[in-house]
């Protein structure tokens, strides 16, 4: 069946303005989908915020060779806190925030499957976060946010053993939302529509739910035994005792490897839903982009020992991981040329969720190609433990998933709040962050390959020029978060109305109230043509979608 054929998407307006929501519904146990999406992406970017200020600091350690803005012992723990907060509490969190508001929008449901457990997912973030915050006050972790043993056997016990219980609190969050995404997906979908006429970032979830409830666990399990060893004093892993350390480290990167695209395909999703709409053209490879996902979550949990090629690892061992981490290049290739092939000849409007997605293809491609360098044995042995890997890290999580999250919030902002965030002050943050994010990052590659090594304070002089240049645009990055906060502060009440929907977009999302009825829809939306279906003969061009009355049907999709 081709996309044309797929036929999804048309359903009444919802025509009666939703109840106002107070403020005071945010800072509750609240069960609306859409009220615990808002609650996950403040949430997680107050603590986006607390991470920068730590990499700042850190950035302004590294603008001169020797300690003296801060020790090198704060040094480790702000490294090790920032790493922490970065993954676990903002980008894995955002990405669960978007999947929140999404999912029953785009499949026609009226809430989660489970929503008293999607309430209680959320309200695991903030105690997880604060742990992380007494961590630095009490005794924090100071062997690197990987925290290896044996080495954090030498450290803080206390600070280690809080990081650890507000890891699997956060890892405990994670996984009551995979499983919430996954009953969702599989057994609420309106009944017109199947898997193939799903929107794209339900695959993407799809696989990221997947990755989770298969990776979570393992990493819960070796932080457990970590606990026990610095707690108990057993020795799992202490080889003092008779543990082996590289166990650790396995069951660890066997979790944080595909943590890697469990931050990554959610925004993928998002892209793959944003180019269409603002390049009024349908997706380019629509079946190519969905599966793609499920071969990327696949391969994903066969990569994750190339972060240990100088562990001692075998050799026959080192060439299996090698190649199965250059061919999940080959998934992740298919979404880009798919997403180029999407923007050739389309009626482009370069309006700040456009610039965020187009800028998020272009800088993810650059650590996508020192992905591939990294995988070869040899180059990885070279650049190990130096600032080359820093810098491939960052131009995948950063242009990855945080230009990801900027482009999803700019393009789904109406929808949320019914009003338009303000375009110029939206294309000065790109400018911003474009180049805050390249002048941060880019030079540290040249910085790995002259052989300075990453997850120190102290370095050799003769790196302190390209250090120097490194925090300057770490500053424009913080500098970068201003227009973005005062825009959305500032158009979330005082912001032009956007309508139902403003971008002409085709899911079912745009199909309801801005912002949506508590309930979501007031009929039982049917499927009537694609989702994607941009300039195709039976929807002509700035046509919205016709308001015709389906059938009133009881909404079997939705839990009871």
């Amino acid at each position: 069946m081709t996309q044309t054929e797929v036929q999804p998407t048309v359903s009444a307006h919802a025509h009666h303005a939703p109840p106002e929501r107070k403020w005071w519904h945010y800072f509750t146990f609240n069960t609306d989908h859409k009220v615990i999406a808002i609650q996950y992406l403040v949430t997680s970017f107050i603590f986006y915020l607390i991470g920068g200020v730590m990499a700042s600091a850190m950035r302004t350690e590294l603008a001169t060779p020797n300690s003296d803005f801060v020790s090198p012992e704060t040094y480790n723990n702000l490294l090790t806190l920032h790493g922490t907060i970065m993954i676990f509490l903002w980008i894995i969190p955002a990405g669960a925030g978007l999947a929140n508001f999404l999912i029953p929008l785009m499949i026609g449901a009226r809430d989660m499957a489970f929503p008293k457990m999607n309430a209680l997912a959320f309200w695991m973030i903030p105690p997880a976060g604060i742990m992380l915050a007494l961590s630095l006050l009490v005794d924090a972790p100071q062997a690197g946010w990987t925290s290896y043993p044996p080495l954090s056997l030498m450290t803080g016990k206390v600070g280690e053993g809080i990081w650890i219980f507000s890891l699997l609190i956060s890892g405990t969050s994670s996984i009551l939302g995979a499983l919430n995404f996954l009953v969702t997906l599989l057994k609420m979908r309106v009944p017109s529509m199947g898997l193939n006429s799903m929107p794209l970032f339900c695959w993407s979830m799809l696989a990221t739910s997947a990755l989770v409830l298969i990776g979570t666990p393992v990493l819960a399990g070796a932080l457990i035994l970590l606990a026990f060893d610095l707690l108990a004093g057993t020795a799992f892993f202490n080889p003092s005792g008779g543990g082996d350390p590289i166990v650790y480290q396995h069951m660890f990167w066997f979790y944080s490897h595909p943590a890697v695209y469990i931050m990554v395909l959610p925004l993928f999703g998002a892209i793959s839903e944003i180019l269409p709409v603002h390049a009024r053209k349908p997706i380019f490879g629509y079946r190519a982009i969905a599966y793609s996902s499920l071969a990327i979550a696949f391969l994903g949990l066969i990569v994750w020992a190339h972060h240990m090629f100088t562990s001692g690892t075998p050799a026959w061992l080192r060439m299996f991981f090698m190649i199965t981490t250059m061919v999940i290049a080959v998934p992740t290739g298919i979404k880009v040329f798919s997403w180029l092939g999407t923007l050739w000849g389309g009626k482009i409007a370069l309006n700040s969720a456009m610039l965020f997605a187009v800028g998020f293809i272009a800088v993810f491609v650059i650590g996508g190609i020192s992905g591939v360098m990294v995988a070869a044995v040899p180059f990885d042995i070279h650049v190990h433990d130096t600032y080359f890997i820093v810098a491939h890290l960052h131009y995948v999580l950063f242009g990855g998933s945080v230009f990801g999250i900027y482009a999803a919030l700019y393009h789904w902002f109406p929808k949320m709040t019914g009003r338009m965030m303000n375009e110029p002050l939206g294309i000065t943050h790109f400018i911003l962050t474009f180049i805050g994010m390249n002048l941060t990052f880019m030079p540290m590659h040249v910085l790995g390959l002259q052989g300075m090594n990453r997850r120190v304070a102290l370095y050799d002089p003769q790196f302190t020029t390209l250090n120097q240049v490194c925090t300057v645009g770490a500053y424009l990055l913080a500098i970068s978060t201003v227009p973005f906060l005062f825009n959305a502060i500032w158009s979330w009440s005082k912001g032009r109305k956007a309508g139902d929907n403003p971008w002409k977009a085709l899911t079912f999302e745009w199909l309801t109230t801005s912002p949506p009825a508590i309930e979501n829809f007031e009929v039982l939306p049917v499927l009537t043509w694609g989702p994607y279906d941009y300039g195709v003969e039976h929807l002509s061009e700035g046509e919205e979608p016709p308001l015709t009355s389906p059938e009133l049907q009881p909404n079997t999709s939705v839990a009871s």
